[in-house]
């Protein structure tokens, strides 16, 4: 499609990309409670009052209402348009990345599940199975269906992501006298290879390793955690995912270029 036509694209795209957010907020409360996330219908966890239509306009009606319940003043966490803002941001960088495609579709897929696990996890330290098992055989699906990747290559993917992590997580008392990865780390990074390949989920381990690291040293210099404190693994994956996606191919082209001098 014409680079004309896919700008006419983008404001539609930021607008189901937010609508499709505010679910996704529902899903980072309510997954963690082993609540339904169809029912019952929004409302505000202190008083538990319905929220009316024009109180949950995603983004607005945060602002509108000062970031506060209507009916008992309850604050309302900035989570929620945050969540809403880089859903719309998302879709808006894939349409513009992979242009109106399936491809662009199945992506939108592991970018919402990849918010919803990053939430979860620094909410409650949770990455829920509902999240990684079905997004195992979604992202599955996809490799085979619309992406480059071939049933193969999705599911080299899921072996060598997950597999390294399993084999971290497996070493990690021998080596460091503690756990290391949890469970919901090696499925997460399972799904982000079925949907990406064996190289990217190198490169999210390689890159999320390292913000970790250095957030970790961060906090432990500042005396805001101590050494034995646990830090959600989760969201750095997430981050080192997200650069793989929409700048993973450029950057093993860069660096192969390097390497070939």
């Amino acid at each position: 499609m014409h680079e004309s036509k896919v700008l006419l694209w983008l404001p539609v795209a930021g607008l189901f990309g937010a609508l499709i957010g505010s679910f996704l907020n529902v899903c980072i409360y309510r997954l963690p409670r082993r609540e339904s996330i169809a029912w019952p219908g929004s409302h505000c966890p202190r008083c538990s009052h319905s929220i009316a239509w024009h109180d949950n306009i995603p983004i607005l009606s945060y602002f509108i209402l000062a970031g506060r319940c209507r009916h008992c003043t309850e604050r309302i966490p900035f989570r929620y348009p945050s969540v809403e803002i880089l859903n719309a941001s998302g879709y808006v960088g894939l349409l513009w990345f992979f242009g109106p495609s399936w491809v662009a579709v199945a992506y939108g897929l592991l970018y919402s599940a990849l918010l919803v696990v990053a939430g979860t996890d620094l909410s409650h330290k949770i990455i829920p199975n509902v999240v990684t098992f079905p997004g195992i055989i979604v992202g599955l699906v996809c490799a085979t269906t619309v992406l480059p990747l071939g049933f193969l290559g999705g599911m080299l993917g899921v072996l060598v992501g997950g597999g390294i992590l399993w084999l971290l997580a497996w070493a990690s008392p021998y080596l460091f006298g503690k756990e290391g990865m949890g469970g919901g780390d090696i499925k997460l990074l399972a799904m982000i290879g079925a949907f990406l390949g064996w190289k990217p989920a190198l490169m999210t381990i390689m890159v999320g390793s390292f913000l970790g690291s250095l957030v970790g040293l961060t906090l432990i210099a500042a005396q805001v955690i101590k050494r034995e404190d646990y830090i959600p693994f989760g969201p750095f994956l997430v981050c080192g995912a997200l650069l793989a996606l929409f700048f993973g191919q450029s950057i093993l082209d860069w660096y192969q270029g390097f390497l070939a001098g």
